[in-house]
């Protein structure tokens, strides 16, 4: 029996016992539990392990192995995989990434080899083991180059973003495994695997932390719902399924009534006030200055007495609920308390022995919540929007020093509706209602959050998101470089503090593993104009990928022929135009089978393989296909509000491609892109991607 037959045997077998534990988690079922909580509670568990036990045969269970010698695990070896797998006997077949023993597949190198005396990795042709190929780590003989991990990064893909557990390098590997404690803001250039590197932090502290993390959730936030599609296979293929995931537009209108989230939207300019950071204040403003100021005593009646607390201790009162720290609502249930205290106190001086039950009931007596209610009027967030949008004198008493005459008018409805009901609310209003239910009642946190192309966030959304995680620690992802957005971040010191996190440590990827050289270093000329701050990103594949920068006479008549000849070629193809161009280029691949992203017809399935997208400009942000068609760069820049904004997401528009980048124009390039490279031929590569020659 050759090597490579041992190693498909126990692949064979790692699945039969998968299926065994499958088969026996199937099998518990809750109904001996002492009472229906723990019935319910034992069978979500159960319901939950099932999904994590799940295997997908296309998918191999194990990428990776590693020989330990020396001391610790010497002459031990381990299969590395994307779950536990263990034999009837408790031995582990396959050892879960994340576990400790597995960090030295991602760390080990031939001069700190980490007690490893060999790594092997392993090649797959959908789910079939195909060969491995050998790296020994002792004595400064480790390899310089893996074929088969150049094929896993390289290969093509249809359909939804994948895990990159298999492919992990040093300096992901280390934000991956920062403790739980730690805040991290990852600078990464396109094709640095940001947005993977922050999935798989996700993946392992879920591991590592099961228990806190299992009662405190992980939320993770896209920029848009097309975004969330595609990533969405990434942690349940890591056999974590307990992610929350979300857009900010979801969080923030979640709890507005059905049909009445986002349904208008409003000129970049009041956007962009909406979303500065001195709206909180504001909006802070509006919400206490609603509290009443005394002008009589609080009389309780009891018994055959009359208590009465004069004005000025129900001052006191107030003054201290407004310096405690705690959100509107609870300090007007402390406002009752605090009040029939003061009574408490009375009846002590009258030689009455009060307790804590007498305390509450006069609390809760009919003068009191009367003189309460009086005081401390009930704060509706969407009313008060309402009235501070549509009353100039609302809004001046509340944005005096804060915001000046002209801000405040632009902040003003022109036509007001009726009522807080018939509002068409913006996504900037719904983020300002998010902060004053927030003023209210206290948003719940979770235990980790990650927040991916957080560079196109307002600080009122960082805002929104701080609130999230106001108890836990975050993963910011993004590149200022792609901020497309005209209220987004300058600078990631000052969004870290819109945040909450000032103290996060900023890690900058700059290592290309995906963007072909030739691709990022023309897109690269940019840099200098949109974020002269970056360091410039560099590729460190072989290959230095395809690019063609062709001038035609109409790029949408030229599109059909172009594109059948990229179709002959293997992995996904994107066509990515200015977003007034969609329906015309979908018109003119009629005859071809395409979707088009994000369209209301159209369902972004990322899970229904479909080689040819048509993707706007406007969401072609955090994808990547394996050959990308671009039309007309100068219209993508003059679509946005500004240059520097359309410069922004050009840049995002030709860092899309994993394989080859067509550019068809007849308008003028922009100036700042400068000239292209010299074209280079297709090549085909010399082994299909996933089937490495066997060792």
């Amino acid at each position: 029996m050759t090597e490579l037959d041992r190693e498909r045997g126990h692949l064979a077998e790692s699945r039969r016992q998968l299926a065994r534990m499958r088969e026996r988690t199937a099998s518990m079922d809750g109904s001996a539990a002492a009472d229906w909580v723990s019935r319910e509670f034992l069978e979500s568990t159960f319901a939950l392990r099932m999904k994590q036990l799940a295997d997908d045969p296309t998918v191999p269970l194990f990428f990776g192995r590693l020989d330990y010698e020396g001391a610790g695990h010497g002459g031990e070896s381990f299969h590395i995989g994307r779950r536990h797998v263990t034999g009837p006997d408790g031995d582990a077949l396959v050892v879960d990434w994340r576990a400790p023993v597995s960090t030295p597949f991602y760390r080990a190198s031939s001069t700190e080899p980490m007690g490893v005396g060999l790594r092997r990795r392993y090649g797959f042709q959908r789910g079939e083991l195909t060969g491995f190929e050998d790296e020994p780590l002792t004595h400064g003989r480790g390899a310089e180059h893996s074929a088969i991990l150049e094929a896993e990064i390289e290969r093509p893909r249809v359909g939804p973003m994948r895990d990159i557990v298999a492919t992990i390098q040093p300096e992901q590997d280390v934000i991956v495994r920062a403790d739980l404690s730690r805040s991290i803001c990852v600078q990464g250039a396109p094709g640095t695997g940001k947005t993977a590197v922050g999935l798989h932090r996700a993946a392992y502290l879920l591991y590592a932390h099961r228990e806190q993390l299992g009662r405190q959730g992980v939320l993770v936030v896209g920029p848009n719902a097309s975004f969330l599609r595609y990533i969405r296979d990434v942690l349940p293929a890591l056999g974590e399924v307990e992610a929350t995931q979300a857009t900010i537009e979801e969080l923030v209108t979640k709890p507005l009534p059905p049909g009445k989230g986002v349904r208008a939207v409003e000129p970049d300019a009041v956007a962009t006030l909406k979303g500065d950071a001195r709206m909180a204040e504001v909006l802070r403003r509006a919400v206490w200055s609603g509290i009443g100021t005394p002008t009589e005593a609080l009389v309780v009646p009891r018994g055959a007495r009359r208590w009465r607390v004069p004005v000025h201790e129900v001052e006191e009162v107030l003054a201290g609920l407004r310096t405690r720290g705690v959100r509107y609502a609870a300090a007007g249930a402390m406002l009752g308390q605090a009040l029939a205290h003061r009574v408490l106190l009375r009846m002590e001086e009258g030689g009455e022995s009060p307790d804590d039950r007498v305390q509450d009931a006069v609390a809760r007596s009919a003068p009191v919540k009367a003189y309460v209610k009086a005081l401390w009027p009930a704060v509706d967030p969407a009313r008060l929007l309402h009235r501070l949008l549509s009353d100039a004198d609302a809004l001046a008493a509340a944005a005096d020093g804060v915001l000046d005459e002209g801000e405040q008018r632009a902040l003003l409805w022109p036509s007001p509706p009726r009522s807080a009901g018939t509002a068409r609310w913006t996504l900037a209003d719904a983020v300002l209602l998010d902060e004053l239910r927030d003023l209210v009642e206290r948003t719940g946190s979770v235990g980790h959050l990650v927040a991916d192309e957080a560079q196109d966030l307002s600080p009122m959304m960082l805002r929104a998101l701080a609130r999230r995680s106001s108890t836990g620690s975050v993963t910011v992802l993004g590149d200022l470089a792609q901020a497309t957005t005209p209220w987004g971040a300058r600078s990631w010191e000052e969004a870290l503090a819109h945040l909450g996190k000032a103290d996060a440590h900023v890690e900058q990827l700059t290592r290309g593993y995906r963007v072909p050289g030739q691709v990022i270093e023309y897109a690269a000329g940019l840099l200098p104009h949109v974020a002269p701050g970056l360091a410039p990103p560099t590729s460190v594949r072989r290959a230095r990928g395809e690019l063609l920068v062709d001038r035609v006479g109409d790029p949408v008549a030229e599109l059909p022929g172009r594109l059948a000849r990229l179709l002959e070629r293997q992995g996904s193809v994107g066509v990515v135009v200015p977003d007034a161009l969609v329906e015309e280029v979908s018109r003119a691949l009629a005859g071809r089978d395409h979707r088009v992203l994000g369209r209301s017809d159209a369902s972004d399935d990322f899970s229904v393989e479909a080689r040819v997208e048509v993707v706007a400009a406007g969401l072609a942000k955090g994808l990547e296909f394996d050959h990308v068609l671009l039309l007309e760069p100068a219209a993508v820049v003059a679509a946005e509000h500004d240059r520097l904004t359309g410069l922004r997401r050009l840049y995002v528009c030709l860092t899309r491609a994993v394989t080859s980048l067509l550019v068809l124009h007849a308008e003028d390039l922009p100036t700042e892109l400068g000239p292209p490279p010299a074209a280079t031929p297709a090549t085909a590569p010399s082994t299909a991607p996933g089937e490495p020659l066997e060792n």
